[in-house]
């Protein structure tokens, strides 16, 4: 059995500071705007109960795999929680905190897309209110200013308040928490609305490990005047969740089992659409002043009615639903892409993606607004949300440009999807109510329709998908596809996510980590092992022209193995090393970490590879698989790979100077939005439309100018404040640490400070490592630049030798196209296999151009010159082949004049010419039904192709070609009018008789 024991409650019985409750009244509260119910609740945390407030991250999670979006106003604090926040961060002293979170739930565990619209109070987007305490206040602080505000401050009458506590679990032997509910007895709160739940309601936990702990829960009552308690936690509309409350006071093992945390911990959230909803006095949140303007100004962009709140069957049309999709959507499309979330086909792009395409199509068909319409509408969420956002009035106008561009591509999509599922439907071969599976997979896999629309689409025709057929397309599609990074709409809707990373020089595989957890955070703290001094990785030096980097030498003062720290490891055991200083650079800022190898005093010949190296809370942990025994306070030497470092320390420089670059030639709006650094190459990503190749190459010579000058590079760490006063300092979305680290080309730090240099140079805040003077980078190459998603373009580019190879690559490449281009220009083929052969060396040259290390804008320039030959040997093939087929078809006519039904085989390798026969016997005879059959010499199979009369209303050509086909043991496909296929094999003049006979009984002939 789990024990827990109860904190006392500080103060004599029945006391609680600045805690009481107003006298119960069934009255509603008073109407309150959104902006004054959320300024209220952050001047109550501020200026009453001294709470930092810390703004909202963005939605996009910062160095979070686990999650798309950032879901929950915690989740910014998850480094606080597990201890593993840079000591020397701001965050590192957050002690008592508050703000208004942005969150988006419309894909992963927390997922309510599918429910907006369909009911008055889910949504994608909404903002979280909390208030956190890290090892300051606990439970009884924590419920009293909750109360507190919502009685005093919000004037809730209490008597429409429930509170929900933990009944305990006798599964896991977790007592209940009856510490709250005596908190809470003491507040005021009858007994009678003091009510238990079990671990599902109110047991709050991370993950599948981690911190978590008992919840209390605060419901309202819309009606109020009655003993609503049967109705908390029942779904019921009338009663609403409005806080919880989660007190984390256990971590989650791994084994499962909970063992309580050395430092407790409240994390509370309160939604503020709910909120507002409760003090205005709406039971539909789209009632509220967060939500009325939208809908008034969907309503004036559209062809229907004003809004009128239905719901299921009343909502006719689904008029309703489509204002509620349209307004949630384009709160969440607003703040995502300004966030830098764009639409796109993998992970929170994807998910991105589907929900515009879903605003789109409410909008233009249920609404019936014109193109242009949803963009329209992002001024407005500016207009309601921009004060406390105000990334959204700085992005807006790029905001609108990703809508539209979206907008306009998915409705081409939607009318070319709409008009294959009409075809389909109206198919012979259709089985009435049952959607092939084949067909819906190919509009979601080629088309980029989410499955979810795909559905709606068809029960508006009273249909549904072959849903067992479309599951096994689904699993053949992820088995062939191992290593694709791509998010499957169902993975993104599912409980749970799978994320397959491509594997590249980017991302090098490395074994399971060891890496540690709250407990053995604390436990080092408590054994008070000093953080880690890793300033060496930053002390080398440039002697004649090489880099020389310091000896190390260290003692092991911890080891973590099997998620707990030891004291000696053995041979083959996977271990994490904490050493009291250390020389290796631990992956941070994008940067790879180093790669070296230990050696242990008095045993030398024994190397311990060191696989990675990870910073978790002030403690540089060297993961490997020792090789021979290690113990807590041997001395170890440590051998840095210094080629490894310095290519890292070349790339990390020129990723700075690329950033710079492409500033300066696109201009002060370029965002980073990502950026990867390793030895062999550097990736970035930013914000712009696309570039073309003459701006490629002015960036290019941007970066070679200044490597050519020689630039120094100058680092310098400096206090936060006084670094974010620099003159055209560059940041990214990071929790930076305070001091900080300043790199500047060109210019000294010391004389930015002095704000005299005058001088456009690239200055960031940076923890990487870098080279002292630009000249070692020697050379960069953009080899390749595309768009992610739209909006978001990612540059990869090589230096050094990478970069030299990469040009004489392309230009051995440039020579071979040249080579092809002077053949076609002095003889172009005059057969068919001459003419096939030159298309397979275009091709083949395609894919070498395509796949080889070569500039960026040179390959532009190849593959133009090679789709330009490609058409030209496309053409001749088609005119060589037209050529034959009149001639074969010629034989033919002559053969057997002008039959109604000719069924006849004859002699071609090529189902092309095959078709063009059947075309030119069709032209010539329009009311002739025509099959031929062709015999393929080099792979046995048998050639089909077809075609009929326009007016024929008994035999399509696409049942005429699939039949023979199938008998002949193959597949075929077409349309009403032409159709072509192969057969696996068979006897061609049997088949032949079968194939005119099938025609005759169709057609009566």
């Amino acid at each position: 059995m789990f024990g827990l024991v109860l904190r006392r409650i500080s103060g004599p019985p029945g006391f609680l500071p600045a805690c009481s409750a107003r006298p119960f009244a069934s009255s509603p509260p008073p109407q309150m705007s959104a902006a004054l119910v959320r300024s209220t609740f952050l001047d109550f945390f501020q200026n009453k109960h001294r709470h930092r407030l810390v703004p909202s991250s963005p939605v996009r999670p910062r160095g979070d795999p686990s999650l798309l979006f950032v879901n929950a106003g915690m989740n910014q604090f998850k480094p606080v929680f597990l201890g593993t926040a840079d000591p020397r961060s701001e965050m590192a002293s957050y002690q008592r905190v508050a703000n208004s979170q942005k969150c988006v739930r419309a894909g992963g565990k927390h997922n309510d897309l599918e429910d907006v619209g369909r009911d008055v109070y889910h949504h994608t987007f909404f903002e979280m209110l909390g208030n956190w305490s890290f090892g300051d206040y606990f439970k009884k602080e924590a419920c009293c200013m909750a109360w507190t505000l919502l009685t005093e401050h919000y004037r809730i009458p209490a008597d429409r308040l429930y509170v929900s506590y933990f009944a305990g679990d006798a599964v896991s032997g977790v007592p209940a928490d009856e510490e709250t509910r005596h908190i809470w007895l003491e507040i005021g709160v009858p007994a009678d609305r003091l009510l238990p739940f079990g671990p599902k309601e109110n047991f709050w936990e991370m993950g599948s490990s981690g911190p978590c702990g008992p919840c209390t829960e605060i419901h309202y009552d819309h009606v109020g005047g009655r003993n609503a308690a049967p109705l908390v936690n029942a779904d019921s509309p009338e009663v609403v969740e409005i806080w919880n409350l989660v007190f984390m006071q256990y971590n989650r093992e791994v084994d499962r089992n909970l063992r309580q945390l050395p430092q407790f911990s409240v994390d509370t959230g309160m939604g503020l659409e709910r909120l507002v909803s409760v003090l205005q006095g709406k039971r539909s949140n789209y009632d509220t002043d967060l939500f009325a303007p939208l809908l008034h100004a969907i309503h004036q962009r559209s062809k229907v009615g004003p809004y009128g709140g239905r719901l299921g069957a009343a909502d006719r049309g689904k008029v309703d639903t489509a204002y509620r999709v349209v307004a949630d959507h384009v709160r969440t499309l607003s703040v995502c892409i300004a966030d830098g979330v764009h639409p796109g086909m993998s992970g929170a792009e994807l998910v991105v993606r589907r929900v515009l395409r879903r605003a789109v199509r409410f909008c233009a068909e249920v609404l019936q607004a014109p193109q242009g319409a949803l963009a329209s509408l992002v001024p407005t969420v500016s207009h309601i949300l921009g004060d406390v956002y105000p990334e959204l009035h700085k992005e807006e106008n790029r905001v609108m440009d990703v809508i539209n561009e979206n907008e306009a591509h998915f409705l081409s999509s939607l009318q070319h999807g709409s008009r294959l599922i009409q075809r389909t439907l109206d198919r012979k071969d259709y089985k009435q109510g049952v959607f092939p599976a084949s067909v819906a997979w190919s509009l979601h896999r080629d088309l980029g329709f989410p499955l979810d629309l795909v559905d709606i689409m068809l029960e508006e025709k009273e249909v549904q998908v072959d849903r067992e057929e479309l599951d096994r397309l689904m699993e053949e599609s992820r088995k062939v596809r191992p290593h694709t990074n791509m998010v499957s709409v169902c993975q993104v809707s599912g409980v749970s996510l799978s994320f397959f990373q491509v594997t590249s020089g980017l991302q090098p595989s490395v074994p399971s980590q060891e890496t540690l957890d709250i407990l053995s955070l604390a436990e080092l703290h408590r054994l008070g092992v000093p953080h880690t001094e890793d300033s060496l990785k930053y002390q080398y030096r440039l002697e004649k022209d090489k880099y020389v980097f310091p000896a190390c030498s260290a003692r092991v003062l911890a080891l973590y193995a099997g998620h707990t720290l030891v004291s000696e490891v053995s041979e083959g055991q996977r271990c994490g090393v904490i050493l009291d200083q250390t020389c290796f650079y631990s992956e941070q800022g994008g940067q790879a970490h180093d790669r070296g190898y230990f050696t242990r005093d008095g045993l030398q010949d024994v190397v311990y590879p060191v696989e990675a190296v990870v910073l978790a809370g002030g403690y540089v942990v060297h993961q490997m698989t020792a090789a021979d025994y290690l113990k807590t306070g041997d001395q170890v030497q440590l051998h840095l790979d210094q080629v490894h470092r310095l290519s890292c320390m070349v790339s990390h420089t020129a990723t700075h100077l690329l950033n710079f670059a492409l500033r300066k030639v696109l201009g002060a709006s370029v965002q980073q939005r990502g950026a990867k650094v390793s030895a062999d190459r550097l990736r970035f990503d930013f914000s712009v439309k696309s570039l073309d190749k003459s701006q490629l190459q002015q960036v290019e010579r941007c970066v070679n100018d200044i490597i050519r000058a020689n630039h120094i590079v100058d680092s310098q760490e400096l206090p936060l404040g006084e670094a974010n006063r620099i003159e055209g300092l560059r940041t990214v979305d990071e929790v930076y640490p305070d001091p900080v680290r300043v790199v500047s080309v060109e210019v000294e730090v010391s004389e930015l400070l002095m704000g005299v240099t005058g001088r456009d140079t690239s200055v960031e805040l940076c923890c990487g490592t870098h080279v002292l003077q630009a000249g070692a980078i020697e050379d960069l190459l953009i080899v390749s630049e595309r768009q992610t998603v739209k909006g978001i373009s990612r540059i990869v580019a090589v230096t050094r030798r990478e970069a030299k190879r990469a040009r004489e690559e392309g230009q051995t490449l440039s020579q071979e196209v040249g080579s092809l281009s002077a053949r076609l220009t002095d003889s172009a083929p005059s057969s068919i296999d001459a003419a096939q052969q030159f298309a397979k060396e275009v091709g083949l040259l395609s894919d070498a151009v395509d796949n080889t290390t070569i500039p960026q804008w040179q390959r532009s320039d190849l593959q133009g010159h090679l789709k330009a030959l490609q058409r030209t040997s496309n053409t001749i093939v088609r005119k060589l082949e037209a050529r034959e087929a009149a001639l074969i078809a010629l034989r033919l006519q002559e053969k057997n004049g002008r039959k109604a039904l000719q069924v006849d085989s004859v002699e071609t390798d090529s189902l092309s010419i095959l078709m063009k026969t059947v075309n030119q016997l069709s032209a010539a005879a329009p009311h002739t039904y025509v099959m031929l059959l062709a015999a393929q010499r080099h792979s046995g199979k048998i050639l089909c192709a077809c075609q009929v009369p326009k007016d024929s209303p008994m035999l399509s050509a696409s049942d005429w070609a699939g039949a023979v086909c199938r008998h002949l043991g193959g597949v075929a496909g077409g349309s009403m009018l032409v159709a072509k296929g192969t057969g696996s094999s068979g006897d061609i003049l049997a088949a032949l008789r079968w194939a005119e006979e099938f025609a005759r009984q169709e057609t009566q002939l």
